[in-house]
């Protein structure tokens, strides 16, 4: 086999691997990689940055993984889900800053409490009417957001494309019936390290 036909199979193999996570979001769901506005190079330095953090996570307790979601934009690590003591918060926190590349860690993991059907109930609830309001607004590319609620807040991941977009999704969020309040981790695409040009 040539030399050309092997560089082209390995590119082949290497980018097929990159697709896979890259399609799976900016934030680990519902981003394809043909509305992603991050670089391809930044594309695939956060999906390394995720698999090393998630093999930190794997190897001190293998209940993180499941526990605990991790995202990575742009170097910007987020931490959610629930852990159980203070001890294991700061104990992923620092293993998150631990990552070649970290630039920051935003960790909103939570301690365990008990399952409140209710509540949780009306979390999803609102989850999902931010979800359909964000794809029903024409100003607003909706694949780029990630959104989690926890107590009635909302918590909002992405990357948009100008100022009045990412206002957009605020307002949008704020207009959600029983928000207590919404925070947001949403850059703009000129405030990426990398951007595609």
């Amino acid at each position: 086999m040539s030399l050309k036909k092997i560089t082209i199979l390995i590119s082949f193999i290497i980018l097929s691997g990159c697709v896979g996570y890259s399609s799976t979001g900016v934030l680990g769901t519902g981003v394809s990689i043909a509305l992603d506005p991050r670089s391809f190079g930044t594309q695939i330095d956060d999906s390394i940055m995720q698999q090393n953090l998630r093999a930190k996570l794997l190897a001190t307790n293998k209940s993180y993984i499941i526990s605990v979601k991790t995202k990575i934009l742009d170097g910007r690590i987020f931490l959610t889900g629930k852990v159980n003591s203070v001890e294991d918060k700061l104990k992923i926190t620092k293993l998150a800053w631990e990552i070649k590349g970290a630039r920051s860690v935003n960790n909103d993991l939570r301690i365990k409490e008990e399952f409140n059907f209710k509540r949780s109930a009306k979390d999803l609830l609102i989850t999902s009417q931010l979800r359909a309001a964000l794809i029903s607004n024409k100003k607003i590319k909706s694949v780029n957001y990630n959104i989690d609620t926890y107590k009635k807040k909302i918590y909002i991941y992405g990357i948009s494309q100008n100022k009045m977009e990412r206002d957009e999704v605020t307002k949008e969020a704020k207009q959600i019936l029983d928000v207590k309040d919404v925070i947001t981790s949403i850059f703009l695409v000129d405030d990426l390290r990398v951007v595609k040009k």
